[in-house]
């Protein structure tokens, strides 16, 4: 499962808007999405599915349905929690387990993937893609508990070490991936664009308001 809302300008990646404007921040979202889906398809793992918000009928979701064949769901629920809960428990009615990944952080690598479907396979109750900002990229489960994501402060960073507690308290075995970055921050950026996830020119076609 990938999450990501639709490339809105003004409403996508708005920690970035002071450094490429609305236009440019939604244009660099769509980047990060496309980047995503196409890491997790070409994996060749397990079915990619885009879950989609606030609607499926956007054209973006349209053209990542058309370009990568992925299947499209619609995340439902108040908050991130709640819409992930609900995403897993879809899921996990017909699957022994599953995997949610977040839409920015292309650092994560198909091995990151491979390596949290075998923690899985293997018997692990939850895997964790741990990121620098503390919080996680990536979260599998084999099971959903009712509280692993009531009352989460999400965007703060004791993300991951309140669900590693929380892990702890439900006694689950768990496996973390490597530490990765996700971008956030405007400083990410350039960093996106040194590791070659991204061409400056992409980034200034589409700046502006």
């Amino acid at each position: 499962m990938i999450f990501a809302k639709a490339p809105i300008p003004g409403v996508a990646k708005t920690r970035l808007i002071p450094r490429l404007g609305k236009v440019g921040a939604a244009a660099l979202h769509e980047h990060l999405v496309g980047h995503c889906i196409a890491n997790a398809v070409n994996a060749d793992l397990c079915p990619v599915r885009l879950w989609c918000l606030p609607v499926m009928q956007h054209r973006f979701f349209e053209a990542c349905r058309a370009n990568f064949g992925v299947m499209l769901r619609l995340q439902r629920g108040e908050d991130l929690g709640e819409r992930m809960a609900y995403g897993f428990r879809k899921t996990l009615e017909t699957s022994s387990y599953a995997l949610i990944i977040g839409s920015d952080c292309p650092a994560l690598t198909q091995q990151d993937l491979r390596d949290a479907l075998t923690a899985l396979d293997q018997g692990h109750d939850a895997v964790l893609g741990p990121t620098e900002d503390g919080g996680y990229a990536l979260i599998g489960l084999r099971r959903v508990d009712p509280g692993l994501f009531d009352n989460m402060a999400w965007g703060r960073t004791d993300v991951l070490d309140i669900t590693r507690a929380r892990f702890q308290q439900l006694q689950w075995r768990w496996h973390e991936l490597p530490l990765r970055w996700d971008v956030d921050r405007p400083e990410d950026i350039d960093r996106l664009i040194s590791a070659g996830l991204l061409q400056s020119e992409a980034i200034l076609n589409h700046t502006g308001d």
